[in-house]
């Protein structure tokens, strides 16, 4: 004899929906179930079934598969849908043996069979599996749901994070006319990043980082580079102090084994000359627009984040361009680009390019599209990012006023300072920076600071370079005298033993604005004032701009003494 087993605690009561035209069939299931401990509905067609299933919302179902008006399996149908992501088990009572039949009751949403006649012990063990099965089901449906409540409030945040990564990572001077750039990412957050930043002094920094990996634990490195990048490009710090910070700040920050391949470059338009550091990027090239040719010019030092200071090197690539000629760099996912044979995109492919092109305002778009071709639709395993700087004329470019001060803000108005600088601060120590940064403290003042600032960098380089090492511009009057020039000012200040040079500023308020007053004095032997800048006039090639412009620039420039000090005025108004 049956012994009934009632539901457990882990079995809660629940509904069971029972739809048979034949009474006595009814009659019997309704007592083995009410004997598990659960509630029972019971209808006599299709119809009823669907009745009670939308008033009681039972939890199992049970449906004679022939029955008048609507049989079970059009039933089983309407039942599935209007559960939708709830589970309801749904049994199929019948008597029916043929195959193809039975496999029809599957087809309309079935879960199982249940035989005629009936037994206890099966029904009991059905309904205990099912139980389980709901239970699994709708503990599943929780972590889905949850897993989706979580990812959408991710989203949400890496959007935000996004927004910011972008407004710091990639603004500055990308837009610039003579930039072209491609960033194509392989997940919403850039293992790659591209700084561009106009300097005060005229030309541009431009960099391309390429951290290991990809995504967001990549880009986290992006945010300090690029803040370092942009401030110390607009206070006008050089391009190796800026390589150097950048490559201490990421050494403290990034774990071991996460680094940064880089490429900087700083274009000065004036003097049409490139200047290039690059650490574990592939080869960068440059296009000579006169006779069509391509240079290649390889990495020489290991990414940024690996070495300490001590060991870190920021020796530079110098190279002539003329106005026309391109610098073009890229990130390994260019070079490692894969086909679907697994060869990769290489360098000697960009060269073959870069030579189709053409037009030379083609060239970048060349890249591209052979890169894509090349690809043909492969899924890629890398960010991909493409930069081409154009060198330009002197003065095409015009550094916007950021960070204006308008009239009326607090700052030293009337004031004045001395600033000294002896031999072994000469050696290794660039003012510039700092003095500007003083200097743009007054109200109103910083929307001048490129003019400020190259009025200081003029004065600055005369009376180091010519007035304490005594060097002669005649040299930089070719290309090559240029970078021999600077060789030997580099060993004189390795040997520099004595001298100063000597900054004295002073500033007075006017309605309309200010009067800055610059004065420089040096410890050379100073020179003839007039014969020299005669001279000065004459001269061409990389030299003898200097005095000119910052007449140009200034409201008096006027030479005292045997010529080892000049004195500067300059006259601004509110903007």
């Amino acid at each position: 004899m049956d012994t009934q087993t009632p539901a457990t605690d882990t079995e809660s009561k629940i509904k069971v929906l029972v739809a048979d035209d034949n009474e006595s069939d009814r009659l019997i299931l309704s007592s083995i179930i009410h004997g598990e401990g659960h509630e029972v509905l019971t209808a006599a067609n299709g119809q009823e079934a669907l009745a009670l299933f939308e008033k009681e919302h039972p939890q199992i179902v049970l449906l004679d598969a022939i029955m008048p008006e609507m049989d079970g399996m059009e039933a089983a149908r309407y039942i599935k849908q209007a559960a939708g992501d709830e589970f309801i088990p749904v049994l199929f009572l019948t008597s029916l043996q043929d195959a193809n039949a039975l496999a029809d009751c599957l087809d309309a949403g079935g879960d199982d069979f249940l035989s005629k006649p009936y037994s206890r012990i099966i029904l009991q063990a059905k309904l205990n599996a099912f139980l389980r099965m709901r239970s699994m089901h709708a503990t599943m449906q929780s972590q889905r749901d949850e897993i989706a409540r979580h990812n959408r409030h991710l989203m949400r945040e890496q959007k935000v994070a996004k927004a910011v990564f972008d407004n710091v990572a990639h603004s500055g001077a990308l837009n610039s006319p003579n930039i072209k750039f491609m960033l194509s990412p392989l997940a919403m957050f850039n293992g790659d990043v591209l700084l561009a930043a106009l300097k005060p002094s005229g030309g541009m920094h431009v960099m391309l980082g390429d951290f290991t990996g990809h995504g967001l634990p990549a880009a986290i490195g992006a945010m300090p580079m690029a803040e370092i990048f942009y401030f110390m490009t607009s206070k006008g710090f050089s391009i190796t102090d800026i390589i150097a910070e950048i490559n201490m700040k990421l050494k403290s920050i990034l774990p071991v084994g996460v680094f940064c391949c880089a490429s900087m470059a700083d274009f000065s338009f004036e003097k049409q000359i490139l200047r290039i550091w690059s650490g574990g990027l592939p080869e960068s090239f440059l296009y000579r627009a006169d006779n069509k040719t391509i240079e290649r010019v390889s990495s020489q030092h290991l990414p940024l984040g690996i070495l300490s200071a001590d060991d870190f090197n920021t020796e530079l690539t110098v190279l002539e361009m003329r106005k026309g000629d391109r610098f073009l760099v890229c990130s390994d996912g260019v070079s490692e680009a894969e086909n679907h044979a697994g060869e990769m995109f290489g360098e000697d492919r960009i060269v073959d390019a870069i030579a189709r092109a053409e037009d030379d305002e083609e060239i970048f778009s060349s890249i591209e599209d052979a890169v894509a071709d090349f690809m043909g639709g492969h899924e890629r395993n890398d960010d991909i990012t493409l930069l081409e700087v154009k060198m330009i004329g002197d003065f095409e470019l015009q550094n916007p006023n950021s960070g204006f001060m308008k009239a009326g803000q607090s700052g030293p108005q009337d004031w004045s300072m001395q600033y000294e600088l002896g031999p072994t601060t000469l050696r290794d120590f660039n003012p510039l920076p700092l003095m500007l940064q003083i200097v743009m403290e007054v109200p109103g003042l910083r929307p001048y600071s490129g003019q400020i600032y190259t009025i200081l960098a003029e004065l600055f380089s005369n009376a180091l370079e010519h007035g304490v090492l005594g060097l002669d511009s005649g040299l930089k009057a070719t290309a090559s005298g240029f970078i021999e020039y600077y060789e030997t000012r580099s060993k004189e200040l390795e040997a520099l033993g004595e001298g100063f040079v000597r900054f004295k500023f002073s500033h007075t308020p006017t309605q309309e604005g200010g009067v800055l007053t610059i004065r420089l004095e040096d410890s050379g032997a100073g020179f003839d004032v007039d014969d020299r800048l005669n001279l000065e006039l004459k001269r061409g090639g990389y030299s003898g701009r200097g005095v000119p412009l910052v007449r140009s620039l200034s409201d008096s420039l006027e030479y005292f003494g045997s010529g080892n000090e000049v004195e500067v005025s300059y006259v601004w108004q509110y903007d």
